[in-house]
C-alpha cells in the first residue's frame, strides 16, 4: 500500500511541475494546449496512447470496483481528470488493494 501511496504522490508532483508552469504562463488556453500536444508526431503518439490508456483504466476502475466493491470508485475519476493517468491508476490499486485486505480479515 505505501508503493502505491508513493506512486500516487509521484503521479501527481511530476506531470504537475510540467503542467503548472505551463499554464501560469498560458491559462487554460485549452486551443494552444491541444497544438501543442499534437505538435510533432512523438507528442502526438504520447498523447493518443495517454488517452487510450485513461479509457482503459477508467472501464477497469469501473469494472473491478464493482466487482469488489471498492469504496470511493469517484476518486480515481477525480484524479483522472484533475492529473491524469498517472494518479488514476495507482490511486485505485491503492484502494483496490485495501478493499482486498479487508476482504482477507473478514473471511
Amino acid at each position: 500500500k505505501l508503493l502505491y501511496l508513493l506512486l500516487c504522490v509521484a503521479g501527481t508532483v511530476l506531470p504537475w511541475s510540467q503542467f503548472g508552469p505551463w499554464a501560469m504562463n498560458h491559462g487554460l488556453d485549452v486551443r494552444q494546449l491541444v497544438n501543442e500536444a499534437f505538435s510533432g508526431k512523438i507528442s502526438a503518439f504520447a498523447w493518443l496512447d495517454v488517452l487510450v490508456s485513461a479509457v482503459v483504466v477508467l472501464v477497469f476502475v469501473v469494472a473491478e470496483g464493482r466487482r469488489l466493491g471498492v469504496r470511493h470508485l469517484w476518486a480515481p475519476f477525480f484524479g483522472m481528470f484533475t492529473v491524469g493517468v498517472s494518479l488514476a491508476l495507482p490511486l485505485f490499486l491503492l484502494l483496490r488493494q485495501i478493499r482486498l485486505d479487508e476482504r482477507s480479515t473478514e473471511a
